[in-house]
């Protein structure tokens, strides 16, 4: 297991993976990144969220499957990954929600079937390797959790943060946030 030790191995982790596809979209990894976390600040979002938003997908930059892991029926559960990278250098309110992102798309496929229609061809693979909706006791279990509310926020920012071209904030930009968070 991969530890970030410090906020310059986050951003170099950016610069060395960031340019690499989006699994199935249109879009870079990094530029989903940095569209989830603009969603999440457009709409009000506290920093912590922001902070989430920007490393949700962390994860996929630490796994070097390639693109295609998915179309090789490979779950890399980077939703964990990217939470034990991060862990004790992040508070909970930042930590919480992008290790329950996965989740949160389960969640919202069980209790809105419109939600599970407009995911991208990419979006429903992962889910079906990642588990499918949840069943209701699943879903009593996500909502006992802290952060849950924040994670479905962080998901709808994950669904939105695939339009090629958008004018976001660049990297550098976060950079006064993450200090500010990370310990």
């Amino acid at each position: 297991m991969h530890t970030l030790t410090s906020v310059d191995e986050v951003f170099k982790l950016f610069a060395a993976g960031g340019s690499e596809a989006y699994f199935g979209e249109a879009v870079t990894q990094l530029e989903h990144a940095l569209q989830a976390a603009w969603y999440v600040d457009q709409r009000g979002g506290e920093k912590t969220l922001v902070l989430a938003a920007l490393l949700h997908d962390v994860g996929h930059l630490l796994h070097h499957e390639g693109e295609d892991i998915a179309d090789r029926g490979v779950d890399t559960r980077h939703e964990e990954m990217g939470a034990e990278a991060l862990a004790g250098h992040l508070p909970a309110a930042v930590l919480d929600p992008i290790h329950l992102h996965v989740a949160a798309k389960r969640y919202l496929c069980f209790v809105d079937s419109q939600y599970y229609e407009q995911l991208s061809p990419a979006s429903k693979q992962s889910l079906a390797l990642q588990g499918g909706p949840m069943t209701a006791a699943e879903a009593e279990e996500f909502l006992a959790m802290p952060h849950w509310h924040e994670a479905v926020t962080l998901r709808h920012a994950d669904d939105a943060a695939k339009v090629p071209g958008l004018a976001v904030p660049a990297l550098k930009s976060y950079r006064p946030l993450v200090e500010s968070l990370w310990r």
